[in-house]
């Protein structure tokens, strides 16, 4: 179970006076180093010895620098403690808090002329308090991002509605770890959707039993995804919550769309949601994709062609059998294609297949087994080190596959499908993506959904070059790969 902290530690880690102490500290030092470039370092303009000026004059300056920041900072909301806001976002709140502050300081400089200024100065004391300020918070992100993925310092939520909404926000807890949630389970009327676990993500049953299962699993944080037609019962829902101390969240029904799908407008103060069926992966950003995909595949050739011959050469020495193996794979739009692999498995190893589904009771959406029997030799090293995935590449370059994307699956494993698992359909498939970097094999099929469903919904160049950079330590690690 996921470390809990006493509400002190809590406190401590998420204190409101925690960054506007820190953002004082840096400001005051920003000032000081700014004043050592200046007078010592002299490096863009000499300072004559009859300009020399100690640093003591400096401190009313940087006193009013400091307290308008932190009124810039206050005001604009950068002290709030909000879930899922960028470092850009933050970067450029500070951005413009120090601007504002440098512009005061030296609109006051200007009216009192003092006899000791200098403003390329306060030019360096911007610049530097930029970097400190957005420094210390990437500092604070990684802080926080490593004593959560140790359990310490994140909130075991409880959903309530397994519908649209609720997995929505189920996969976004999945796919960004980094938010500090750990969905300990649902809850839902529905009986088909309450009790059926969705990976490792629990149903608890009704919504009915939300009090005792507040107790038992020591909920932190409730998230409400319930129709707004069931007013009342959210109403009741909450309260239950308030007795219980326990943070409760409401999800709007609208919110079952991506935020990229809505764009809010003002008509003379009624506010408008115009829902414009936004999907990233369309015109240009498709096009973008495809583009990232043959310029790596170019890059990376040379390497690519030796590590083809080798292992093309051992699996020949190693026994009788094809090099490559075809598999008919389900692509975008349920369009099907062969899917090339190099030969991991004995030749029959697909006759073998349902046998071992049925003894070993795997899930047929999705069946891995850790140690199959009919992988060999050289399979077994290559399917751990993803090796056997590299032809691949021929699919991606034929525009069957992506480099990054949802991991194709069969036709006979599509036909098991729900409904809402049909969505990572929605997409080119990958040969890495959110499912292989978070768990792999390890992953149970409803969470890989999830995660892939997630990644569609909030596709970016950012987020594939992120996933292709976090599959490297994971190949090299082995993590969940058998």
């Amino acid at each position: 179970m996921p470390k809990r902290l006493s509400s002190t530690r809590r406190h401590i880690l998420e204190s409101p006076w925690l960054m506007p102490v820190v953002d004082a500290l840096l400001a005051f030092v920003a000032f000081g180093l700014a004043y050592f470039i200046r007078y010592h370092l002299q490096i863009l303009r000499p300072v004559f010895e009859m300009n020399f000026a100690p640093f003591e004059p400096y401190l009313p300056f940087a006193a009013i620098y400091i307290l308008w920041l932190h009124l810039n900072y206050r005001g604009s909301g950068l002290y709030r403690m909000i879930r899922g806001r960028g470092w850009l976002d933050e970067s450029y709140t500070i951005l413009n808090g120090v601007t504002n502050a440098t512009v005061v300081v030296l609109a006051i400089s200007f009216v009192l002329q003092p006899t000791v200024f200098s403003r390329l100065m306060m030019i360096y004391a911007a610049a530097i308090t930029v970097v400190l300020l957005s420094g210390a918070r990437l500092v604070r992100r990684y802080i926080q991002s490593r004593l959560r993925a140790r359990g310490i310092g994140i909130q075991r939520t409880l959903v309530v509605g397994a519908g649209d909404v609720g997995r929505s926000v189920l996969r976004t807890m999945i796919a960004r770890k980094e938010l500090g949630y750990h969905p300990v389970g649902f809850l839902d009327d529905d009986p088909t959707l309450g009790t059926v676990d969705l990976g490792r993500v629990q149903g608890l049953g009704s919504v009915a039993n939300l009090e005792a299962v507040l107790r038992h699993k020591q909920v932190d944080h409730v998230v409400i995804t319930l129709s707004w037609s069931f007013h009342d019962q959210i109403v009741g829902l909450i309260q239950t919550c308030q007795r219980s101390r326990v943070e409760v969240s409401v999800v709007p029904d609208v919110f079952q769309l991506n935020l990229q799908q809505v764009q809010v407008e003002n008509v003379d103060g009624i506010p408008l949601l115009r829902v414009n069926g936004y999907v990233p992966l369309k015109g240009s950003n498709r096009l973008l994709k495809r583009a990232m995909d043959i310029g790596l595949i170019a890059v990376a050739s040379p390497v690519l062609l030796i590590l083809l011959g080798l292992v093309t050469l051992a699996i020949r020495l190693e026994g009788p059998g094809p090099i490559f193996y075809t598999q008919r794979r389900v692509g975008e739009s349920g369009h099907e294609f062969d899917m090339i692999k190099f030969r991991s498995m004995i030749p029959n190893a697909d006759k073998l297949r349902d046998e071992l589904v049925r003894t070993h009771e795997l899930d047929p959406r999705h069946p891995k087994l850790k140690d199959d029997p009919r992988v060999t030799t050289v399979g077994r090293f290559i399917r751990r080190t993803s090796i056997d995935e590299v032809p691949n590449l021929l699919n991606v370059l034929a525009g069957h596959m992506s480099l990054v994307g949802p991991r194709p699956p069969t036709p006979e494993e599509v036909t098991l499908y729900e409904p809402w698992h049909m969505q990572r359909l929605q997409v080119k498939p990958g040969m890495t993506g959110l499912w292989q970097v978070s768990g792999r094999s390890e992953v149970p099929f409803d969470e890989m959904c999830l995660l892939d469903i997630y990644y569609i919904e909030n596709w970016s160049m950012q987020l594939d070059a992120q996933i292709l950079m976090m599959t490297i330590p994971r190949v090299l690690l082995r993590q969940g790969a058998y």
